[in-house]
């Protein structure tokens, strides 16, 4: 069976999202040092955007390998400017790597973006994480020479602010 991109909500999906965050921990693990509490995490990822951005106007999405929910990705939108896109999210789960369903989700997320008249997409990526910097490299995203320290949860992260033309 092939994969699947759909849209998803929190009262159809919130079990489902906390279920992912519980089998894929790895990111929250590098980005708060622990393993995230799966419920606070959904939930966050329905109701946490961008600084400024209409929640009502973002796009939660799924990445669906057969049945199993193997992506996640939050696209919003008026972020830093009313044309410009921000990928809060993409994240796919340990079994989802590798086979080239990141670029394809990405893509899809770009085509979405588009038709709803964004003209960049930006994405911020953790210093800590080279490993999805070279990713989002490889897909054509640039520097924008915006940079911020983070010490949030103690382990002094710096966040970096990556674009792509649409």
């Amino acid at each position: 069976m092939a994969d699947r991109i759909s849209a998803l909500n929190i009262a159809a999906h919130l079990d489902q999202v906390a279920g992912f965050y519980t089998e894929a921990p790895d990111y929250w693990v590098l980005a708060e040092g622990s393993h995230p509490d799966p419920y606070e995490k959904a939930e966050e990822f329905f109701t946490a955007g961008a600084p400024g951005c209409d929640l009502d106007r973002s796009r939660f999405l799924g990445l669906f390998s057969d049945s199993r929910l193997s992506g996640l990705a939050e696209l919003h939108y008026g972020f830093p400017t009313d044309s410009d896109a921000y990928l809060g999210l993409m994240i796919l789960g340990p079994w989802a790597q590798g086979a080239g369903r990141g670029a394809a989700f990405l893509s899809r997320i770009e085509e979405l973006a588009r038709s709803d008249g964004a003209t960049k997409l930006y994405v911020g990526v953790l210093e800590a994480n080279p490993r999805g910097r070279a990713f989002w490299e490889r897909e054509g995203f640039r520097a924008t020479g915006i940079s911020k320290a983070d010490n949030t949860h103690g382990l002094g992260h710096v966040l970096h602010r990556l674009v792509k033309p649409l």
